[in-house]
């Protein structure tokens, strides 16, 4: 299966333009989210390089700000850059976890592989991969336990009509 920028960028900006006035923005460097305002009249989920994966993500973002961080430029969150202390690195995973469950759905409903980020490339100790993971797929369970919030929900049905993938189910969600 072939995942392209044009494709999530069609997808979501069909299933969300007309309802939250934002579109998804192919960029060309870091990845950043900007509200709507005098120069552009809608808000902008801009992802890093046209990678499919960076539009996951930032998309997954995107669905956990609530209105009021949407008018925010970058949701008004905290970010500290790769080179993270361990006890930084634990604080930003713990913001992160969130965020990469509703990826890792998304990715499951496109048929795309996901593998948490660290993010930490350039730190001076090595974050533990599969810890997190073990934390993101907890979140995950219990998001497909409660049910998935709506703005999730609709990019995962628009993701599987176009992808042509299944019902979204607990055992898609392998730690590896």
């Amino acid at each position: 299966m072939t995942h392209k920028p044009d494709d999530i960028i069609s997808i979501f900006n069909r299933t969300f333009f007309d309802a939250y006035n934002t579109k998804l923005v192919r960029g060309n460097d870091e990845p950043i989210y900007l509200p709507a305002n005098a120069d552009v009249p809608y808000h902008q989920v801009i992802f890093a390089h046209g990678f499919y994966a960076s539009a996951m993500h930032e998309i997954a973002h995107w669905c956990v700000a609530g209105a009021k961080r949407r008018l925010l430029e970058d949701f008004g969150y905290w970010y500290e850059p790769d080179g993270r202390t361990e006890q930084v690195q634990a604080e930003f995973e713990k913001v992160e976890i969130r965020p990469q469950a509703y990826e890792w759905i998304l990715s499951v409903s496109a048929g795309l592989p996901f593998s948490v980020s660290c993010d930490n490339l350039n730190g001076d100790f090595e974050p533990d991969r599969l810890a997190f993971m073990a934390k993101v797929h907890q979140e995950v369970e219990q998001i497909l336990l409660q049910g998935l919030p709506l703005r999730v929900q609709m990019l995962s049905d628009a993701l599987r009509n176009f992808y042509q993938t299944p019902e979204i189910t607990l055992s898609q969600f392998i730690i590896k």
